[in-house]
């Protein structure tokens, strides 16, 4: 039997390939990343929920496969931590809120039955901001998450459950969504690989919606390989959701295999940088571009002026779709009642219940986006932010044929302490500033570590981004970056990240 210790810093590809020859069973390694999780979860509060008895259960099951001779599939038996908003009919699928607290769905999500299919071992279900409505994980109703690199310090948000479950080595695979950064962001913050894939190329159905134009879930790795594999495992047509793009999964894997930026050109867009980043970050990012130059990449500066009002419309599209997504939990259908006791009526009972059941941040943005989509306001809030958003839209596409990619940090700053932005809601957005436009364009892009900052020792991302439905040239670039690094420091940065 291998060490527990040992098989939790595997890789999930090099998992998947032990399971598949023999060397470790799939029950050995569930078993391992459990005993992992009762050991540092107290502290790090990744999970939500941990199901146990189904994750056994699913482990043996490709035991059972394999010693039937049955062929494997690439990610067979590998751990996974999936984020609480994706539906789930053997586990509570609370979106981080009192509002949901419970709630077991009567229906697994097109992304939990694909993560089935592909024999992943779903280990539980992640914390996170609100109704994905956060830049920390702070929002959320069950307290929040640590970075395991410093556990007074925020993990991203709002998948700061799934990004520390991988830093913190309690799962080799996690799931996020990325709304304005959600994914990213995340990574950026615990020196790990997440990505937002393009919009439409992973299915919506049975993902609880907070802004249904933006949404996105995707893949959260410790390698871009990892991230790539996962990536092929949950994307695809689903004609149960109306805005996936029926058209063939890019060829991810093939790129992370192959990685390579030699005669490629790459975009640095002057207003991705200036006030409000902090110098380490800076700092990492342009020795990530010098990096790019020495392995063959052509660095082209590019002005896309519309990216400054990115943040404006983004804080008013993603409020406006919230508050009509959000309407639904009224105490009639499912989830939380409150005040039902035969003398209110419906109106006093549903009031009752959101007043009790919605965070402060949830409540902000409901009625932020009602203000926009009153009568009266539509045209001068909403309906000029989607001309922006066109305008952004447009900024890439000029850009784009100019460049096959585009790179900038991740985020502004490092991971922050826990509390310090909690009331100053304006400087918490501040941290969507670099991944928001690639929401509002339904572009892909990825966040990849590029070293740790100087003044505080913590990871800091790199972002790359490329036009829609060219997924792949993400994991082409991320796959040399990575291996650029590597080979520089002679060990993965995660390995630098304090024991817990």
């Amino acid at each position: 039997m291998t060490d527990h210790s040992t098989i939790i810093k595997l890789t999930a590809a090099e998992i998947a390939g032990k399971i598949a020859s023999g060397e470790l069973t799939a029950v050995e390694v569930t078993e391992a990343h459990l005993a992992r999780i009762d050991a540092v979860d107290e502290k790090v509060h990744a999970f939500l929920h941990i199901d146990r008895e189904g994750a056994l259960a699913q482990a043996r099951a490709v035991d059972a496969k394999r010693k039937a001779g049955e062929k494997l599939g690439p990610l067979a038996g590998v751990p996974l931590a999936l984020k609480d908003i994706f539906t789930t009919k053997d586990m509570p699928t609370t979106v981080g809120s009192k509002i949901l607290e419970g709630w077991v769905p009567p229906y697994d999500a097109t992304l939990t039955r694909k993560l089935r299919a592909a024999d992943v071992v779903i280990l539980g279900k992640t914390n996170m901001d609100e109704f994905a409505m956060g830049s920390s994980t702070e929002n959320s109703a069950y307290g929040p998450t640590g970075n395991p690199w410093d556990l007074t310090r925020i993990p991203g948000g709002s998948g700061g459950g799934s990004s520390a479950a991988l830093a913190s080595y309690e799962a080799p695979l996690a799931i996020g969504t990325d709304t304005g950064g959600s994914i990213r962001q995340p990574a950026a913050v615990t020196g790990t690989v997440g990505v937002k894939p393009t919009y439409g190329g992973v299915s919506r159905y049975g993902m609880v919606a907070f802004s249904s134009s933006l949404d996105q879930g995707g893949p959260c790795a410790r390698t871009v390989l990892d991230a790539a594999l996962l990536h092929e495992a949950i994307a695809g047509h689903d004609p149960l959701d109306s805005t996936s793009i029926d058209a063939p999964v890019p060829p991810v894997v093939e790129a992370a295999r192959n990685g390579s930026v030699q005669g490629m050109r790459v975009g640095v867009v002057k207003q991705f940088r200036g006030e409000g980043y902090q110098a380490g970050v800076v700092q990492r990012f342009d020795e990530s571009v010098e990096l790019l130059k020495s392995l063959g990449a052509d660095i082209v500066e590019l002005d896309c002026p519309s990216f400054d009002l990115a943040l404006s419309a983004y804080y008013l599209i993603a409020p406006s779709e919230c508050s009509s997504n959000l309407a639904r939990f009224d105490a009639m259908r499912y989830g939380l009642r409150v005040g039902d006791d035969g003398t209110k009526s419906a109106e006093d009972v549903t009031a009752l219940t959101r007043e009790a059941g919605f965070g402060d941040e949830v409540k902000r943005r409901i009625i932020l986006g009602t203000y926009a989509l009153s009568s009266g306001y539509y045209d001068a809030y909403y309906g000029s932010a989607q001309k922006v958003r066109t305008l952004i839209t447009q900024d890439f596409e000029k850009a784009f044929e100019q460049v096959d990619v585009i790179v900038s940090p991740t985020t502004p700053t490092t991971a922050f302490p826990i509390g310090e932005r909690a009331d100053d809601p304006m400087a918490m957005y501040l941290a969507d500033l670099c991944t928001i436009p690639t929401n509002l364009a339904g572009n892909s892009a990825m966040s990849l570590p590029c070293g740790l900052a100087p003044e505080d020792g913590l990871p800091v991302g790199l972002q790359i981004i490329a036009p829609a439905m060219k997924d792949d040239r993400l994991y082409k670039v991320g796959s040399a970056v990575e291996a650029a690094f590597v080979e520089k420091w002679g060990h993965p940065l995660l390995e630098e990240a304090p024991s817990l």
